[in-house]
């Protein structure tokens, strides 16, 4: 399938299964992405490459989603030429307190796992335009 736009995209997850599932998502949506298996890793990744649209897993060894999602957004505060991410909590639970959680970090929005191609279109179409 043809890529449609160079959209830089990060999926950050420490389950191998949910990395393969985003990965074949997205090139069925015309897309590729990079993926992370820990905060720590995904910071590192963004620091080279200003991501676009990254989705975030909460719960993950070495660094969680909210202390990376934190160090992305100083980040991006101390560069002036960096363009604000958009940040996509990926959860297993839809709680209230881990929407807040995620929103007081820096995150934009909240979806439950697994990915579905129709929750994604809703973020990917406005960056695409």
């Amino acid at each position: 399938m043809e890529i449609l736009k160079d959209l830089k995209i990060l999926v950050v997850d420490d389950n191998e299964v949910n990395q393969r599932l985003a990965i074949l998502i997205f090139r069925k949506m015309g897309f590729k992405c990079d993926v992370s298996s820990d905060g720590k890793e995904a910071f590192e990744m963004y620091q080279k490459k200003a991501y676009d649209l990254i989705f975030m897993d909460l719960q993950m060894p070495v660094m969680g989603g909210l202390e990376s999602t934190k160090l992305i957004r100083a980040f991006e505060t101390d560069s002036e030429t960096l363009k604000r991410a958009t940040i996509i909590a990926l959860t297993g639970s839809e709680l209230q307190e881990n929407r807040e959680s995620c929103i007081e970090v820096g995150m934009d929005d909240f979806i439950e796992k697994p990915m579905r191609v129709e929750t994604l279109n809703k973020f990917i179409h406005p960056l695409v335009k």
